[in-house]
């Protein structure tokens, strides 16, 4: 790629946006489960919120193990930045007061970050791999 590990680091933080959409990928028993979700990104960190019995939220309370991806498309043609993490639920009230304020949609689906039914689930990455839109190998580093 011709690039930095630092170099390239920085060109797929600079694909990410506060929040946007990402294809999530679960475990239910020995199935996968793909779906669109909004992805936060605060402070390199990254979060979802979804109802506390959602498929997706029981899902990532028995297998922590998901992964993300998120389509990049560009003139030179089409890549991905795909993330594999653990992701966990927050329970402490400090952490989901202060990204709870800063979910978009909190107030179009709960009362606030102490509704019970906000689930706000941290990914800690473990490994991203990026092909960068038009090129034909990925770069995959350990984060």
């Amino acid at each position: 790629m011709g690039k930095t590990p630092e170099q390239v680091t920085q060109e797929v933080w600079g694909h990410l946006k506060p929040a946007q959409l990402v294809y999530l990928a679960t475990a239910e028993a020995d199935q996968p489960r793909v779906r669109p979700v909004t992805l936060l990104d605060i402070d390199e960190k990254f979060w979802i919120a979804t109802g506390t019995h959602t498929a997706k939220a029981q899902q990532m309370r028995k297998n922590p193990n998901v992964e993300f991806c998120l389509p990049l498309s560009g003139t030179a043609g089409n890549g991905y930045i795909r993330v594999a993490g653990v992701a966990g639920v927050v329970e402490d009230a400090e952490t989901r007061k202060t990204i709870g304020a800063q979910v978009p949609f909190l107030k179009d689906f709960w009362s606030g970050f102490e509704d019970p039914d906000f689930c706000l689930i941290r990914i800690t990455r473990v490994e991203i791999e990026y092909m960068r839109p038009g090129d034909q190998e990925a770069h995959t580093f350990i984060v």
